[in-house]
Order: C-alpha cells, then sequence, then structure tokens
C-alpha cells in the first residue's frame, strides 16, 4: 500500500520537507552570502549554530534544566532585528585562526632568540630592566583580565560569527598575555636579578594601576556579551592598552637599548587592528538597525560612558610611567591626545557620540 502524507512545510522537522533557496545546487548555499556568492569563512561558519528562528521548526534540540533555551536573544540589552547578518571583517574562522596565532608564537620566539644570542638584553638600561619587571609584568594582567571576560562574553553569543570574533578576540588576549609572560621569563635567564613575581605585586598593590584594574574588573563583572566587547575594544584598549603598549614601551625602549621589547609588543597591537574592526562592524550594525537603532544608540552611549570613564581615569593615573626611564622619549600628555583621539575616531564609525572628558 501507497500512503501520501501531506506535510506542512512551515512546521515540520522532518527531513526534506523544506525546499530551500539553492537546494537544486551543486553548491550547499542555503544563506545569503554578502557578496556576490559566499566566501569560505561565510560556508563553516553562518548557521553553524542552530536557531529555532532558522530551520529548527521543533524548538531548541537541548536546553538548561531550568528550562532557559541553549542561546537566548536576552543575554543583551541590545537588539537586532537580524543576528545572522554579521560578518566578521577578517574572515577569520578556526583553522585561519590557528594558522595566524602559529605564526605569531613562532616570530615572536625567534625574535627573543635572536635577541638573547646577541646578548641584547645585557645591554638594556638598568632603570629599564626594572620598569619591565615592575610595569610590564603588572601590564600583562590586563590582557589576562581582558581575556577572560571574553572567554566568558563569546558563549553567549546569539550566532556563531558573533561567537567567532568574541573567541577569536579572547584568544589574542589571552595568547598576548603568555607572550608576555614567557618573554619576561625568557630574560630572567639573562638577567638573574629579574623578579618575576614583581609585575603581579604592583598590579594588586601599586596605586600607578589601581585604576586600571578597576577598569578591568568592570568589564569582569558584567554579563553582557555586547558591554564587554564594547568596553574592551572601544575604551580600554585605546585607553590603557594601546596608551602603554604604543605610547610607552614601544616609543621609549630603542632609546634604553631594547629593540626586543617593541618586537614582542607588536603583536599585541597588530592583534588589536583586527578586533577592532571586527568590533565595530558589529557595534556599527547594531545602531544602525532599522527597528531598534535608537535603543541600541542610546545604550550603548551608556557603556561608552560608564567604561570610557573608568579608562581614562586609569589613563591620567599611569603618568607618572612616562617619567621613569633615564633617555625619556615620549611625552604623556601628547600620547594622551593621540589616544583621545583615536576614541573619538571609533565612536564616530560606530555611529555614537563622543566619549566625555
Amino acid at each position: 500500500m501507497n500512503i501520501q502524507v501531506k506535510v506542512d512545510e512551515d512546521v515540520s522537522g522532518a527531513a526534506g520537507a523544506k525546499t530551500f533557496p539553492g537546494s537544486d545546487s551543486r553548491r550547499y548555499n542555503y544563506f545569503e552570502p554578502k557578496g556576490r556568492k559566499a566566501t569560505h569563512y561565510e560556508d563553516v561558519t553562518v548557521d553553524v549554530q542552530p536557531d529555532p528562528e532558522r530551520y529548527l521548526a521543533q524548538g531548541w534540540i537541548i536546553a538548561f534544566a531550568n528550562g532557559d533555551p541553549t542561546y537566548s536573544k536576552d543575554w543583551t540589552k541590545v537588539k537586532s532585528s537580524n543576528w545572522h547578518a554579521y560578518r566578521a571583517p577578517d574572515q577569520e574562522w578556526e583553522r585561519t585562526h590557528y594558522q595566524r596565532q602559529s605564526t605569531i608564537i613562532g616570530t615572536t620566539q625567534n625574535i627573543i632568540q635572536n635577541g638573547r644570542r646577541s646578548g641584547a638584553p645585557d645591554r638594556f638600561d638598568k632603570q629599564w630592566v626594572k620598569i619591565l619587571q615592575d610595569h610590564l609584568g603588572a601590564y600583562k594582567h590586563v590582557e589576562y583580565g581582558l581575556g577572560t571576560a571574553l572567554m566568558h562574553a563569546q558563549r553567549l553569543g546569539y550566532t556563531q560569527m558573533v561567537n567567532n570574533v568574541l573567541l577569536t578576540n579572547c584568544s589574542y588576549k589571552i595568547r598576548f598575555a603568555q607572550d608576555i609572560t614567557l618573554y619576561l621569563g625568557e630574560l630572567n635567564l639573562d638577567l638573574p636579578a629579574l623578579d618575576l613575581s614583581a609585575g603581579k605585586t604592583h598590579w594588586l598593590e601599586d596605586p600607578l594601576w589601581q585604576d586600571a584594574r578597576a577598569a578591568v574588573e568592570g568589564v569582569m563583572g558584567t554579563n553582557d556579551y555586547i558591554e564587554q566587547t564594547l568596553a574592551t575594544n572601544v575604551c580600554i584598549e585605546p585607553l590603557i592598552c594601546e596608551l602603554f603598549r604604543s605610547g610607552f614601551i614601544m616609543q621609549d625602549a630603542a632609546a634604553q637599548n631594547d629593540f626586543i621589547t617593541p618586537s614582542v609588543i607588536a603583536a599585541g597591537e597588530a592583534d588589536y587592528e583586527r578586533n577592532l574592526v571586527n568590533c565595530v562592524e558589529l557595534l556599527s550594525m547594531l545602531v544602525a538597525d532599522p527597528a531598534h537603532g535608537a535603543e541600541n544608540r542610546s545604550i550603548l552611549t551608556n557603556w561608552l560612558q560608564e567604561h570610557g570613564g573608568r579608562a581614562l581615569a586609569a589613563a591620567r593615573q599611569l603618568q607618572p610611567l612616562w617619567s621613569l626611564p633615564v633617555n625619556k622619549r615620549a611625552r604623556f600628555d601628547e600620547v594622551l591626545a593621540v589616544q583621545l583621539a583615536r576614541v573619538d575616531s571609533i565612536t564616530t564609525a560606530i555611529g555614537l557620540d563622543p566619549l566625555a572628558r
């Protein structure tokens, strides 16, 4: 007997019940690509994470014991008409991320080994060695703290594309904190007097770092993943991280006979450029949302002023660092002005008002 059953395409979860656009194509193209055709990044990222609003007619396959869904739009205050529209400008996915991380680690190791082979650490200015010990050692905790916050944030992102950029951002921060830790350990082989525990002590106790610590812990203390990525990439990165990396270490190191440290730190600068572009694309999409843009803009503005205010206070508290090197090159007021302009350029790109001074 041949029994035919009429299937409602809109509600059935049965395989083959729904006819998708492009289902007769040799390419499995079930989503709308951003360009003329799907990129490799889109093929391996878009809709990898299921969504009841897209192809899951039976609802979430699994849920938490209290009934909460696997993923929820309520895990952030901002709203989007289509979270799945987001695409990361760097188009980084698992394979390309591992490749880039491996390249960075290999390059950093070569730089350090070549420097040690040439006897470079012994030529560092002695005061500069103490600065690296105390303050580069303290700064690595900024990187680790932000990486830890983003590790939490990536689990909450509603789509795979958003998860992906938060996870790569987290991975870069954790790796860079590790880079600094291993670098100081390598220096210790040539400079036995260098105290590897001093950085932690300064992070926990030195008045210069306490506002920076409060800013980082403020990001770690929130449960909103969009707030965490804004606070990290729009506020703390330019006003604390870039201020210290580019405005202090990379500008003053050469005058202290140190060519190794700027090369190690440069990896963090390149990481931030990628993370920033991804962040701006995400936040500007939310601000421009046709249904929720005005409300999102208000929420993002409040977060900007809150976390940006903490980061700016932390930046000003770090000013005495610029007086420590024997051979001074950078001026704090000039460096801070550059970084404030940097924040203004970021907020303009997103579509937000400037950070209050």
